[in-house]
């Protein structure tokens, strides 16, 4: 029978701790160099938080800062990405960061500091995106993203969803003419992502609405959804025609340009490094980043070596023949992980907990399966731990549960995914496939492509290598990886906030820190399943400052509140 709590009782169980830890530290103690000593309240900082959320979210934001459709009407699609309303949204942002400096830091309990270091490295956040980044000027694929998920609309649509689709539609010339205007600097392998992402299908598909043979890129949805509304919907038929149109002027407009967009993707080692440590939060350089990422990547390849010779005489495991096949290995799946996590007391599963699918669907493909469903298609374990449950959806469920006007709206993506990671390895060692030898080296596998991700995300960044170069040079390192899974997680981590990909890895390695922190702290009296109830219930903060919380080690925090400038280029 499943053990649970509500969700109340397991949120409060790590603010209490936390409340009670930090009523028993002096004020002196909470004071470091550099801390902000002004007049604002804790109540301050959580309102300036939330001001600053709604003022930077697409969705809010389109409220004042709306185009105009092709018959001249208000459009809230795509909000200005020109030069005066980026300089107006820098101007703005300088405001929150001047209110930010002006608190009374050092009164704070530790959580509320702790507070303090997560809102500002989501400010930080901001202006490395809006002085450093800048993709709406450097990255055609920053306005062909945008482009696609309409045209993945059910048919037929009728009353507000059909005006919100021809909203959409109409926005698109516009979108276009802004791209035109905005990429003024593009770099080489942000144009060629967007050029190959308009004219082919990425070979993944993730979240795409399956097709058989999958329309050859963005452009290819176009024609898709218009197939589909001359069939359904004739009606919206000059609509898509016009937005479609628009889309391939674009791809004209970036092959006829190709030649001229020779920048650099990466925003360079001074800038990179700024990044991990005041939006990261991270304790650690670029180069100690790739030594790390290197140590996992022969440690990883070293178990699996091993795993394989200790299963040398064993059957290999077989790949479902059948949808019904897999589903029943996940539904299988399922049951053994919950199970588990209650019998060895691993974690509580709260209450509200109940079906949280999975990660990896069904899906035939000509060329065979790709690096994914190698692996799943075998044995959902690895993806349902990290995706499924204790990890993504079940971390995610949790976070919604989270009332905490800045922990429950605040994610740092090394947490989550550094979660994910750790329990990959960390259920193997806690014994969940004792009886799973060939399971065991699936992990294994996970595990050497998150560490090969390592120094490849910090190459990118740093301009040491291309995303071609990143895909052979993962492929080289990674068994059953194939081109496409390859070339669409490295288009993601150049293009994302710098440093995803590594955070799998390094926060895995956070991750393993403070648990032997714990442990050693607490010794005997150390309980897994409070430890990971505790860390739950903390929220999805930067691991760092996880740590100070639950420690009060602050060997990782205290060169945090020396905040330094922006390195802009």
């Amino acid at each position: 029978m499943v053990r649970s709590c509500d969700a109340k009782s397991f949120l409060v169980l790590g603010v209490a701790c936390c409340l009670i830890i930090s009523a028993h530290v002096s004020a002196s103690e909470r004071t470091y160099p550099g801390m902000p000593n002004g007049s604002g309240s804790y109540d301050d900082l959580v309102a300036l938080y939330g001001e600053f959320l709604e003022w930077k979210d697409p969705e809010k934001a389109r409220r004042t800062e709306s185009l105009r459709d092709v018959a001249g009407q208000s459009s809230e699609v795509h909000p200005d990405f020109g030069r005066n309303a980026i300089d107006d949204r820098r101007k703005k942002l300088k405001q929150f960061q001047k209110r930010l400096q002006d608190m009374a830091v050092p009164e704070w309990q530790r959580n509320e500091q702790v507070d303090y270091l997560a809102v500002r490295s989501r400010l930080d956040q901001y202006d490395f995106e809006l002085n450093v980044s800048r993709p709406w000027s450097r990255d055609p694929g920053f306005y062909v993203d945008k482009m696609l998920r309409l045209t993945f609309v059910d048919l037929p649509v009728s009353g507000e969803e059909l005006g919100s689709l021809r909203v959409q539609l109409g926005a698109i010339p516009l979108l276009v003419a802004q791209a035109k205007r905005n990429l003024t600097e593009v770099a080489a392998d942000y144009a060629d992502l967007a050029i190959f992402n308009l004219t082919n299908a990425d070979g993944v598909g993730h979240g795409f609405p399956y097709r058989k043979t999958p329309p050859p890129g963005v452009l290819g949805w176009y024609n898709d959804l218009l197939a589909r509304v001359e069939s359904q919907q004739p009606e919206l038929r000059n609509d898509v025609i016009a937005a479609r149109d628009s889309v391939q002027q674009l791809l004209d407009w970036l092959n006829s340009n190709r030649s001229k967009m020779v920048g650099q993707a990466g925003v360079g080692k001074a800038a990179f490094d700024w990044y991990l440590k005041h939006v990261k939060l991270m304790p650690y350089t670029s180069d100690e980043i790739v030594v790390l990422g290197n140590r996992e990547l022969n440690r990883l390849w070293a178990l699996y070596a091993l795993e394989r010779h200790r299963n040398r005489n064993l059957p290999e495991l077989e790949i479902s023949k059948s949808a019904d096949e897999y589903a029943t290995r996940i539904s299988e799946t399922d049951r053994r992980i919950r199970a588990f996590l209650v019998d060895e007391e691993i974690i509580t599963i709260p209450e509200y907990v109940n079906e949280l699918d999975t990660n990896v669907p069904w899906i035939v493909r000509p060329s065979g399966p790709n690096f994914w469903e190698q692996i799943q298609y075998r044995d959902p374990s690895p993806d349902h731990l990290h995706a499924v449950i204790p990890g993504h959806r079940f971390d995610g469920v949790v976070e919604r549960h989270n009332t905490h006007p800045i922990r429950g709206r605040l994610t740092s993506g090394a947490r989550a995914e550094g979660w994910g990671v750790y329990l990959e390895e960390g259920m193997l060692h806690a014994g969940l496939f004792d009886d799973l030898p060939r399971t065991r080296e699936l992990i294994y596998l996970f595990g050497i492509f998150r560490a090969a991700r390592v120094p490849a995300d910090v190459w990118l960044q740093l301009n040491k290598m291309t995303v071609n170069e990143v895909v052979d040079y993962w492929m080289e390192r990674t068994p059953y990886l194939d081109k496409d899974v390859a070339r669409v997680d490295a288009e993601i981590y150049l293009r994302r906030p710098p440093g995803y990909g590594l955070g799998y890895m390094i926060g895995m390695l956070q991750m393993q820190e403070l648990l032997a922190d714990r442990k050693m702290q607490l010794g005997d009296d150390f309980i897994l399943k409070d430890f990971h109830d505790r860390f739950m219930a903390i929220g999805r903060l930067p691991m760092s400052l996880v740590r100070w919380e639950m420690t009060g080690l602050d060997d990782e925090v205290r060169d945090l509140w020396q905040h330094k400038p922006l390195p802009v280029r």
